[in-house]
């Protein structure tokens, strides 16, 4: 039987085919699901606007309203970047989120120019081509052009130290690691989910916040793997979500530098 979250963003979907089509997978796939995977959270929210907490409370406990009502909507507008970093990260997306992302608009500031060149890759592409590219840049035959680990940039190695460290700090944030999820937690995508959560306090746990957990985990090398997307040689569309990932990380950095 599936779970209340599933059936709900299949009926937002417009119905089981409509989901598999914009997953990119197979209408059985999707049918033999009892609940969103752990790996699917982010691109079915993406997809069908029904929030994460809804499609797995387990994973995502529903924030506390009178929270949610105090975080600035400067914050939120930050939050929603460091989501869709994490959605385009951890998977490619499929082709309704590549014809939303065509419909970004932008300014003259820095991330108003990273959203327009973001808008400007995805209205040239398909699926398969994002998804060929997202292959050859984090899997490839062997390994990828870029490995999205902070171990790998902090040390040369995976699952060195800064794994260990960090899952002492997501147990303080009483996250935990999810069923069938084998990408360690360091990945960048699961970072950007993180600074997402402790920005909309969805977390609810004191001592850990979201300028530490940054100067902590993010800051030491996000920047640089953003760098090397933004000039990846099997990136077109991911090169702009470096650009972007790259000014965020800078507006971050500058913003955490000033006086609590």
């Amino acid at each position: 039987m599936r779970e209340a979250g599933l059936s709900q963003a299949i009926e937002a979907a417009g119905g089981v085919r409509a989901l598999a089509r914009q997953l990119g997978v197979s209408q059985p796939t999707i049918s033999g699901w009892r609940r969103v995977p752990a790996d699917r959270v982010l691109a079915v929210e993406a997809l069908t606007g029904v929030d994460r907490a809804v499609l797995r409370p387990d994973m995502y406990p529903p924030r506390d309203a009178a929270a949610a009502a105090d975080v600035d909507p400067i914050d939120l507008a930050r939050a929603e970047e460091y989501a869709l970093l994490a959605a385009l990260l951890w998977r490619a997306p499929g082709q309704d989120l590549i014809d939303r992302l065509a419909q970004l608009r932008g300014d003259a500031s820095e991330i108003g120019m990273a959203h327009l060149a973001l808008a400007d890759a995805a209205a040239g592409m398909d699926a398969e081509a994002v998804s060929r590219e997202f292959f050859d840049l984090f899997i490839g035959l062997g390994r990828g052009e870029i490995l999205p680990y902070a171990s790998y940039y902090l040390t040369g190695f995976l699952h060195e130290r800064p794994l260990a460290v960090l899952r002492g700090d997501l147990a303080r944030l009483g996250i935990e690691r999810a069923e069938r999820v084998a990408e360690p937690e360091d990945h960048i995508a699961i970072l950007c989910e993180t600074m997402a959560g402790l920005i909309r306090c969805d977390f609810g746990i004191a001592g850990l916040g979201e300028r530490e957990f940054f100067a902590r985990h993010v800051e030491p090398w996000a920047g640089r793997f953003f760098a090397d997307l933004e000039t990846s040689r099997a990136g077109r569309f991911y090169r702009a979500v470096g650009t972007l990932g790259r000014v965020m990380m800078e507006i971050e950095a500058e913003a955490f530098a000033l006086p609590a």
